[in-house]
Formats: structure tokens, sequence, C-alpha cells
């Protein structure tokens, strides 16, 4: 990722992860409140790229397969390193991440997999190894999002299915399904997705990934992450 981060995916770290996105023309429809429908595609392909990045530089993470049907994201993706999926079953988010681990275990039937929403500008990789290691000793488990109401990130260990509810209330979802919920403090960046104006002034709080940043004219920060300009104000769905 031109240098902002080191890679340390590992042939032997445990988990392998699977991100879902959306053909760009489609995502974040919400954002464009705030930002305009233009710079809308180019937000998430840019949150895209800063997840899945920081994903590929956390120590416990083998590999990373992105579900998308979207070709410009896709060889953006491959670039840095991670593996594409398309989305054949093309029946929304759940089926996507169901088809993504089962991609993954039909190289490794035994992997550890996580579901992880693709649009975390700010995630940090040590955070994600932390939420990671506190799922590791349960058969799935899940992060809420900062709202306490969604779910940011979906764990299933060696032999256990993934049986991903994400949309709409999906902590209560994952909570009915049997899923133990990660109580973690200091892992704000895991949890901080973005869907509005709002969301996105929050991560620019707690520091952007490089690509997301140089949308507003960023300078290179601590930890890999950049200094952000003016973020448009949120709008009144913010």
């Amino acid at each position: 990722m031109d240098g902002e981060f080191a890679t340390h995916t590992d042939p032997a770290a445990p988990w392998s992860l699977v991100v879902p996105l959306k053909p760009l023309r489609l995502a974040k429809s919400r954002l464009a409140v705030a930002t305009g429908d233009a710079l809308r595609p180019r937000l998430a392909l840019a949150f895209a790229l800063d997840t899945v990045a920081a994903v590929l530089a956390c120590s416990v993470v083998r590999d990373v397969a992105v579900v998308t049907d979207d070709p410009t994201a896709a060889a953006e993706l491959s670039a840095l390193g991670a593996r594409v999926v398309p989305d054949t079953p093309a029946d929304g988010l759940n089926a996507a991440l169901a088809h993504g681990a089962r991609a993954v275990r039909a190289l490794r039937p035994r992997a550890a997999v996580a579901a992880l929403n693709a649009d975390l500008p700010a995630l940090r990789p040590a955070e994600l190894a932390l939420v990671l290691a506190a799922a590791e000793p349960f058969p799935r488990a899940f992060l809420a999002d900062a709202a306490g109401i969604g779910t940011t990130l979906l764990t299933a260990g060696p032999g256990v299915e993934l049986n991903p509810a994400f949309g709409g209330p999906s902590r209560a979802g994952h909570l009915s399904t049997g899923a133990v919920e990660i109580l973690l403090a200091g892992v704000d960046s895991v949890r901080r997705d973005v869907d509005t104006g709002e969301d996105l002034l929050r991560a620019a709080e707690l520091g952007l990934g490089p690509h997301t940043a140089l949308r507003y004219g960023g300078t290179a920060g601590d930890g890999g992450h950049q200094a952000y300009g003016p973020l448009p104000a949120p709008g009144p769905c913010g």
C-alpha cells in the first residue's frame, strides 16, 4: 500500500478475514447527503482500501478475501494483496459473507474466519489483533459497532459455520444466534464504521487511513494514518 503499512500476513497466522464490498456505484448511499454523489463512490473505495490495508498489516491475520463484483475495487484491492472472490450468490450481504467463508475454507478447511465491514477507514491493526484474540476462545463471537446496534466483526472458529446476520440491528441478531459479544475497551477503530457524514467526522477524530485522508489533502500522521483537513458537515441524517 505504497508503504503506509508494513504487511505482516503470515502463513502461520490463525485468521482469514472476509470483507464484503458492494459495487461502488451502489455503496454508501447514505453518505451522499454529506459528501455529494460524485465523491461517495470514491470514498467507499478509499474506506475499503484503508480497511484492507490495515487488516493485511495485522499480525494475527493470514489472508484477506474481498467479496466484490466491482472491477475497479477488485483491481485495487488485489494490488494490496487481498484475494478477490466474485459475489456469485448476488443475494445480499449475508450470502456474500457466507460465500466468502466457503471460498476460504475450500483452500483451508480448518480456517478460523472473521467477517469484517469494509467501511472502517480509521482501523488500526493492533486493535484488530486485540479483538481477534478476545474472540479466539469462542466458537462464534462478534463486536458491536460504535452505536451498539449493528456489528462490525463476526468470527467463527475452525469447523464452525459463520452464520452471519448483518444488517439493521445485527447486534441483537448475532446474540440471538448464540454468538458471544466481545466487550473490550480500547478498540474504537474496529467499531467505527462509516455510513453518514457524522460517522465520517467521528472516524476522522480517531485518525483516517491514508486513502481516505487523501480525499481531504491530509499529510502524514502517526501510526501510518494521516492528518485530515476540512470534512463535510453531517447532513440531516448524520
